[in-house]
């Protein structure tokens, strides 16, 4: 693909207007930690909820969504909307707990939930364990997109994309901090959805339009394994001829997934750069808004025009190897179907190309900067400054996350030439944090778990994983037959929870002078603190004043998914033609819509501080 100069003016143009405002925070978010990883707690809900949609919005977010629809069709997006489930319950549950907590970090939460030797150990080794491997994994993977667009686009090498992208973010990452990352973020989440609008518009045109593209895939069709036929268009699956693939892709996503795996963006209870986002919100008001408001743009606003695009892509490129012909120089190693994304942007006229390349660099930027600052945060506030070097200047540790910034791009840049696809990457994250989300869950309302509870679930989910993805590499017939995606799912939450639940009752117990201060610090509600309460010496009656009301969170949780889902449903029944189902549908966010709106209100009469 070539770019005219109207491309390159399009292109520079968007880079700028990104990143020169950044440019003025360097100095701000030099003055300490806390405003280089928390913005001195001041930003507003809809700053932080934007950066937090920008983030989860990467470069190799429509890659993933093309390898999910060509391989299990749209149905197959249940993997990532069941965390629909996981979002809206951080709303409701955990956003006040969060920001009352006062923490810098989600890693500092340890030390002033639990007690000991064990609180300490619990924090160090997660900062490394998230903040450098797991966290590096995550940035390897959005590489790795953004290296097979390149390859299409341009056909540049693996190595020379790593070397733009990694002085272009590490630079801005590591002189403005999150402020900078929060002001990058808003501005490229509006080129971001134009870019990737314009991509789905010129797709569809290339096909015939919508009512042609409907109507050529209506039909069952094969899926690429050749073993399998899919209703490519349908939002459920088929329940009646393929009760294996609904049962990976929706019923597992909806009733254990959600709750009993750990993915970043979607952790059950928040954490990672959710938490990061809620603590540096200015009030428990705006970490409850912000909050809410990423989940409605993360699922209803972003995903139809990449389904679009991946939909087109199953008619222009039925088969890996119609992509393999129509770009000869494509690297074989980076052939998959998650790059059927980049190459329907042939597509594109003179001027929207400059956008797209524009958006591309914005996605993968948005996501690269914050998990570069996330990163640095654990590291340098989690294990360096608790564990190495205590009591130097704020002046010295922002400077050591500057250094760390670095250090975890060129870590990352390493792990991109191990990886394979958008979706494989995907299924390895699932797997590995399998098992602990209940913990995550519980933590906040039941006063018996312990730092060794999840010690133990690191180590027990991460091990079984490892012995699974062996499994997988040197028996893959056994594999094949006996052990797919979702059963493996399934062995890793079973033995990790009632590993860490058997750990719960007979390991050493959480000291109660800390499990009191917990309780007035951050007052967790429902009945799993009720003890606590009372040796706290503090009544129902003053405990009530803090306006928790778990009837009416569960409402708000019900009306949030209700809403998500039926906007997200009316908007894909529209583009198939589907006026009815798409009014009923519209009915049903209506009146969600009005439920939601009434318990927040609620929610923040109580909670405006």
């Amino acid at each position: 693909m070539h770019l005219t100069l109207l491309d390159w003016i399009i292109v520079l143009a968007s880079l700028a207007i990104c990143f020169v405002p950044a440019l003025f925070f360097g100095k701000r978010s030099g003055r300490d930690t806390s405003e280089f990883f928390v913005s001195g707690r001041s930003v507003p809900w809809w700053l932080a909820g934007l950066s937090m949609v920008a983030t989860t919005f990467s470069s190799d977010t429509p890659n993933l969504v093309t390898d999910i629809v060509r391989r299990q069709g749209v149905a197959g997006n249940w993997c990532w909307w069941a965390f629909t489930l996981s979002g809206v319950a951080s709303v409701f549950f955990y956003a006040l707990l969060w920001r009352r907590s006062a923490v810098m970090t989600d890693l500092e939460f340890y030390e002033i939930r639990y007690s000991g030797k064990a609180a300490s150990v619990v924090r160090g080794f997660r900062s490394v364990y998230l903040g450098l491997f797991f966290n590096c994994f995550i940035m390897a993977s959005v590489n790795l997109a953004a290296c097979k667009i390149a390859n299409v686009l341009f056909g540049l090498e693996t190595w020379q994309t790593l070397l733009l992208v990694g002085l272009l973010n590490v630079v801005f990452a590591a002189h403005s901090g999150l402020w900078g990352v929060l002001v990058i973020d808003m501005i490229q989440f509006f080129i971001k959805m134009t870019a990737v609008i314009a991509a789905a518009w010129f797709a569809v045109q290339h096909v015939g339009g919508l009512g042609v593209m409907v109507e050529k895939l209506s039909a069952p069709m094969a899926a690429p394994d050749g073993k399998t036929m899919l209703h490519y268009l349908n939002i459920l699956p088929d329940f009646t001829s393929n009760w294996d693939l609904a049962v990976a892709v929706f019923i597992m996503p909806i009733a254990v997934q959600w709750w009993a795996t750990w993915y970043p963006g979607a952790e059950p209870g928040g954490g990672s750069y959710i938490a990061q986002r809620m603590l540096a919100s200015k009030s428990e008001k705006d970490s409850l808004g912000a909050v809410l408001f990423f989940n409605i743009a993360h699922y209803v606003l972003r995903p139809w025009p990449w389904i679009l695009v991946a939909l087109c892509s199953l008619i222009v490129y039925p088969q890996l190897s119609d992509i393999q012909k129509a770009f000869p120089d494509l690297d074989p190693k980076l052939l998959g179907h998650d790059i059927a994304f980049p190459a329907m942007l042939k597509f594109l006229p003179v001027g929207f190309i400059g956008l797209m390349v524009g958006g591309l660099i914005a996605a993968n930027s948005s996501t690269i900067l914050t998990h570069l600052n996330w990163g640095a945060s654990y590291l340098v506030h989690d294990f360096y400054q608790r564990f190495i070097r205590t009591g130097a200047s704020e002046h010295h540790y922002v400077w050591v996350g500057r250094l760390t910034t670095i250090g975890l791009f060129l870590v990352s840049a390493g792990m991109v030439f191990l990886l394979d696809t958008a979706k494989d990457n995907f299924d390895i994250m699932l797997q590995v944090g399998a098992g602990t989300g209940l913990l995550y869950l519980l933590r906040w309302f039941w006063w018996r778990i312990t730092a060794w509870c999840e010690v133990v679930a690191m180590i027990i989910s991460f091990g079984v994983s490892i012995l699974l993805l062996v499994l997988k590499k040197t028996n893959p017939e056994l594999y094949a037959g006996h052990l797919s995606t979702h059963i493996n799912l399934l062995i890793t939450i079973g033995v990790t929870t009632v590993c860490w639940v058997i750990t719960a009752f007979v390991g050493p117990q959480t000291d109660r002078r800390a499990l009191i201060e917990f309780y007035k610090k951050v007052r967790p509600f429902g009945p799993g603190w009720r003890r606590i309460r009372v040796e706290a010496g503090i009544s129902e009656e003053e405990a009530a004043r803090t306006h928790e009301n778990i009837p009416l969170a569960l409402v708000g949780w019900s009306a949030g998914c209700a809403v998500i889902w039926s906007s997200l449903f009316t908007i894909g029944n529209f583009l198939y033609g589907r006026t009815g189902m798409a009014v009923a549908l519209l009915v049903v966010f209506a009146v969600s819509g009005l439920v939601l709106i009434k318990v927040v209100n609620r929610l923040w009469s109580g909670n405006g501080r």
